[in-house]
């Protein structure tokens, strides 16, 4: 009897070891396919951008660095890895496309006509609703990797990952351009 209590107590930890590991496992593919849904919308900007390029370029005779800008954001929407998580990466990007939004709009006001194509406005709609995908695909990320980080480093899940997976925490994207203009900051 004494054996079979103790067969049992072991089937269970095993049962429950397996439980753990994939849980870890659905979590860190859940975080990649998050990872992979940023990038993509990241892909359908540098699309729209290389749209806008070719428009600018009828309005940017005196505005070339708006176009310079342009074209770097496409290109380095372009290189981001989809396989690697790169948050310093994805920061850079969201920087770069913000800087465009303002010297966008500075183009704008130096073109009055420009604000009156079509073709433009419905591009400029597009940039901002692919921004807000981003924005939303990134919140995304983030949770998933809170999830995975939190199912990696609790007790005994630590073990586990520690004996079966062997994966390190992944760092969650922020934006330290909105990080550096805000003061607030929790005390835990």
């Amino acid at each position: 009897m004494g054996w079979f209590i103790f067969i049992a107590i072991f089937v269970v930890l095993i049962v429950w070891g397996i439980m753990i590991r994939n849980n870890s496992v659905r979590y860190f593919n859940a975080t990649k396919r998050a990872w992979a849904e940023v990038a993509n919308f990241e892909v359908q900007k540098a699309k729209i951008l290389e749209n806008l390029e070719r428009t600018l370029a009828q309005y940017t005779h005196f505005e070339k660095s708006t176009l310079e800008k342009v074209t770097e954001l496409r290109q380095q929407i372009l290189n981001l890895n989809l396989n690697n998580t790169d948050v310093s990466q994805l920061q850079h990007i969201e920087k770069l496309s913000q800087d465009l939004m303002k010297n966008l709009n500075v183009v704008v006001e130096n073109y009055p006509e420009l604000k009156a194509d079509q073709l433009y406005l419905k591009m400029m709609d597009e940039i901002q609703q692919q921004n807000e995908n981003v924005g939303a695909a990134i919140t995304i990320f983030n949770r998933n990797v809170e999830e995975f980080n939190n199912t990696i480093q609790v007790f005994p899940n630590n073990l586990i990952n520690t004996l079966t997976l062997s994966k390190k925490p992944i760092r969650p994207f922020s934006d330290p351009i909105l990080l550096k203009n805000f003061d607030y900051r929790p005390n835990f």
